[in-house]
């Protein structure tokens, strides 16, 4: 993929406020002393007076942003993934959470990927913590076009979102003008052998993991599934029915994310046999990466092992 365009999710969350904030005069942008981070620092320059930094204090920054939408205003609120999911989770839950309110978290440097920050920084537990808050929609983009299609997604619907973005520049996989559906999963290969159901940095590795499938005589069909809640149960049970076994793959921890949201509609509704790929029950490192991503098996490579594996060839 050397010849593929690659941009950091991140990139595109900040690009995506200031293309909407342009439109939208009630969208307003709130960072944790961390805008060049998080990129907010883009919409920050065209709006200056829209734009508010709360300093190291998460906690306090979604109470305020909590405020601003009781006024009428569709606040942003920007931070890394380990702050606004775990460190602001009380106030998440209660204060944003509880009553419903119409505020957009966007949590950059999620995962593994962070790299060298280690693991007090890598967060893969974002999904499971947001997961149990009722009423909060979740979404975790595959590349640039996807994550500036969430954003305005984000800001057209009513009530709170958790939107996570990755540090690591990406490969694009969409072309402009990509239609996204909060809620609706996507199928960007079709197969029948089994299914791979992937979100975030890792839907491009899925894509190379079925070519060399194909090579190899098995036909995988790959689904990105964006919103992670709620979830597309409907194309989840499709292809449990037409493919018979799931893999699934996530940059997040087994535990509480896509994987058990896939496991929990299919035990219910068409047990099949499930594979969950993603962070087992440990912490990560400081390292590279992508040195990181294919030690913890996130990659192509263990995507084909592991399919292999359950499929027994």
């Amino acid at each position: 993929m050397a010849d593929v365009k690659k941009v950091a999710t991140r990139q595109s969350y900040g690009e995506a406020l200031k293309e909407l904030g342009a439109v939208h005069d009630n969208l307003v942008v709130l960072d944790a002393d961390l805008a060049n981070a998080t990129k907010t620092d883009i919409f920050k320059k065209a709006f200056p007076e829209r734009h508010f930094d709360c300093g190291i204090a998460e906690a306090n920054m979604m109470d305020v942003a909590a405020g601003m939408s009781t006024l009428g205003l569709v606040p942003f609120v920007s931070t890394f993934a380990m702050f606004a999911s775990g460190r602001a989770f009380e106030m998440v839950r209660n204060t944003i959470g509880y009553p419903h309110l119409n505020v957009k978290i966007g949590a950059t440097h999620g995962g593994i990927s962070v790299g060298e920050d280690g693991a007090s920084h890598q967060c893969c537990e974002d999904f499971a913590l947001m997961r149990s808050i009722p009423g909060m929609t979740i979404m975790s983009p595959s590349d640039d076009v996807e994550a500036r299609a969430m954003v305005k997604a984000a800001y057209e619907m009513n009530g709170p979102v958790y939107l996570r973005f990755c540090r690591l520049a990406t490969p694009v996989i969409h072309e402009e003008g990509f239609d996204f559906k909060v809620g609706k999963g996507e199928v960007l290969s079709e197969g029948t052998d089994v299914a791979i159901i992937a979100n975030g940095i890792l839907v491009p590795e899925a894509l190379e993991a079925a070519k060399v499938l194909a090579e190899q005589g098995i036909s995988a069909r790959v689904i990105n599934m964006g919103t992670v809640k709620p979830l597309d149960e409907e194309i989840v049970l499709k292809a449990a029915r037409e493919c018979g076994k799931i893999v699934t793959v996530e940059e997040h921890s087994i535990i509480g994310g896509l994987g058990e949201a896939v496991c929990s509609c299919v035990a219910e509704h068409c047990p099949v046999p499930v594979k969950r790929i993603g962070v087992n029950d440990e912490f990560g490192h400081s390292g590279p990466a992508v040195e990181l991503l294919k030690q913890f098996g996130l990659c192509a490579d263990n995507i084909v092992a592991q399919t292999k594996a359950l499929l027994g060839k």
